[in-house]
């Protein structure tokens, strides 16, 4: 049986927060792991995510790099504003998402290191090269992922752990972020090719006979492209055991911010089982189980 704060939740957008709307419809993967938060930490935690979704999508919603550092220095000097305490009525406080994430800021604590480091990742979306090797891919993944993992943390009580549990949560933290961002760029092959962008490493791209304008045609073979998808999935189930080796230290509290490990094991899973085939339309939808498979994992204390 699901826990009350999920089967309570609405079945529609109808008594949501701005916030929470726009990372049910956007981010629904983590949306269903806010719910297990305390119901007092939620706004926060989607004020968070919907901060992310900005960021995120700038490259998306832009028709030249320019704009879209002009896009993230707005969001930059929105931050700033946030922790120079800014007066209500503020350009920043009248924003929409900004308002709430000030809030949850100043209630939870939230430090401006992760906002910032947030906001410089998502600077190499805009340059639309390739990483160039493996390890280029998972040092994307942990700047555009563990920061957003570290602020949900916060959100929910770091600072009020004993010391060896932040460690452990951390540590967790920094490691499923990672391996939750390498999972959905390898969902997101077919997005990114419409959008003429390629994220798998140009090494193993190359390495077995392919290229970034062939994926960007979309002309990929998935039998070909498999041994690199292969690599990547290997390499994305490595930062995920990493995340779980302190799991005895992490406190339950932690849990909601974890939960993401749960939904990349389904969705690696479905990977290895469709033959690493990321192509095939068929493979990327949300897998039916997931509030089923959180509620289980969260009710026995495990991501």
């Amino acid at each position: 049986m699901l826990p009350l704060s999920v089967r309570s939740a609405p079945a529609a957008d109808a008594g949501l927060s701005y916030c929470a709307r726009d990372v049910r419809r956007y981010d629904n993967d983590r949306f269903l792991t806010g719910l297990f938060a305390p119901p007092d930490r939620r706004e926060a935690l989607f004020a968070v995510l919907a901060f992310n979704l900005e960021i995120a999508k700038t490259r998306e919603v832009v028709t030249e790099p320019l704009i879209g550092q002009i896009r993230l220095q707005w969001w930059r000097d929105a931050i700033d504003e946030i922790y120079q305490r800014p007066e209500p009525g503020s350009s920043a406080t009248s924003h929409e998402v900004v308002r709430p994430l000030a809030e949850a800021i100043a209630r939870h604590r939230l430090g401006r290191a992760s906002f910032d480091r947030l906001i410089d990742a998502r600077e190499a979306d805009l340059d639309g090269t390739p990483p160039a090797s493996l390890a280029g891919l998972e040092a994307y993944a942990e700047a555009t992922g563990a920061p957003l993992v570290q602020l949900a943390l916060e959100v929910l009580g770091l600072a009020d752990w004993a010391p060896d549990a932040r460690e452990a949560a951390i540590e967790a933290g920094r490691a499923v972020g990672t391996a939750w961002a390498m999972t959905g760029l390898l969902r997101a092959v077919p997005f990114h090719a419409r959008q003429r962008r390629v994220m798998l490493p140009a090494d193993l791209l190359e390495r077995h006979g392919l290229s970034a304008e062939r994926l960007i045609d979309w002309r990929p073979d998935p039998k070909t492209l498999a041994p690199v998808v292969a690599e990547v999935v290997a390499a994305a189930r490595g930062h995920l055991a990493a995340g779980r080796r302190p799991a005895k230290r992490v406190p339950a509290a932690a849990l909601p911010a974890l939960l993401p490990a749960t939904l990349a094991d389904l969705y690696l899973d479905g990977i290895v089982r469709a033959g690493y085939d990321v192509v095939t339309p068929r493979h990327h939808g949300r897998h039916p189980l997931r509030p089923l498979w959180l509620a289980w994992r969260a009710w026995r204390r495990g991501y």
